[in-house]
């Protein structure tokens, strides 16, 4: 009789769906284009579910890793936290258990942007992580790629991030402006300190992280991003074309260096936001919460 067939235990590790669907898309002559859609809502919901209760670096990790989305901790005041992140309230009663239309779907839209930069880019890109301080103005974002060796700063990347119903006006009335600032250097001193905080927690001592800090007032080696969740009807060359017109104002770069982003959502932009907001906090009610 022939002995039992051995077999061995096979250890299968799970892998995770990228949460977006990232492509270049052609805009015209001033700037390049970047088109961003959901590819896996559940996923996505987590991960900003994730960001709001300040664990951006762990949403990296699961991000570079193709991991489940799970927090590395719970914590109830944490948890009820993220949820008033995720909450519309537009009167100012309190205790507050929510904030403005326009500053959740804020957050909201920031915390994808952040995930299709660290998508695109990968794990060497250093990022500012998304605000969760309901207080928090300036910079929407900001990016520093190295050299492979982290001697030298390559390429620095301004953000721009806005969830709105008109975006054209916004572009140009708020966008422009915004970026042109940067430009002219006339804001540098946030961006040098923020450039400064990254490469420190690259593990770059902090002579060396002062020091590479000044490259972010290279404009040559600067690019700009300029991001806007948009409707599908606006999903068009032609349309990219009209929403982004005037960014030439940015003179003295190539094209490639500014760039025009778009979210294209299904439906409605503010059903889209609200949808996904229920999505992240009924995560947030699945969560075992404890004390640390």
């Amino acid at each position: 009789m022939a002995g039992a067939a051995k077999t061995d235990t096979v250890e299968i590790e799970i892998k995770a769906q990228l949460p977006l669907l990232t492509q270049a898309v052609p805009i015209d002559a001033s700037c390049s284009g970047d088109r961003w859609s959901a590819q896996d809502e559940d996923q996505l919901a987590k991960l900003i579910a994730i960001i709001a209760m300040g664990q951006a670096s762990y949403a990296a990790h699961i991000l570079k890793e193709l991991l489940p989305a799970t927090p590395a901790f719970t914590h109830d005041n944490l948890r009820d936290e993220a949820k008033r992140h995720l909450t519309v309230q537009e009167d100012k009663k309190t205790p507050r258990t929510g904030y403005p239309r326009w500053q959740r779907d804020g957050f909201i839209f920031e915390a994808i942007s952040w995930i299709a930069a660290r998508q695109v880019h990968g794990a060497r890109a250093l990022l500012k992580d998304p605000h969760v301080s309901a207080t928090s103005q300036g910079l929407d974002g900001l990016m520093i790629e190295l050299a492979e060796d982290k001697s030298e700063v390559v390429s620095t990347t301004i953000f721009e991030d806005k969830c709105t119903d008109n975006p054209r006006q916004t572009f140009l009335e708020k966008v422009i402006p915004a970026l042109l600032e940067r430009h002219l250097n006339k804001r540098s001193a946030e961006l040098v300190a923020s450039a400064s905080v990254l490469l420190r927690m690259a593990g770059i001592d902090d002579a060396a992280a002062a020091r590479l800090s000044a490259a972010v007032m290279n404009r040559s080696q600067r690019r700009y991003r300029a991001a806007f969740a948009l409707p599908a009807e606006l999903d068009s060359q032609k349309e990219r074309q009209k929403l982004f017109k005037g960014y030439d104002a940015l003179e003295g770069i190539s094209s490639d260096r500014r760039v025009g982003a778009s979210l294209i959502v299904t439906g409605k932009l503010r059903h889209w936001f609200d949808e996904l907001a229920t999505q992240a906090a009924a995560y947030l009610d699945e969560l075992e919460t404890g004390e640390v």
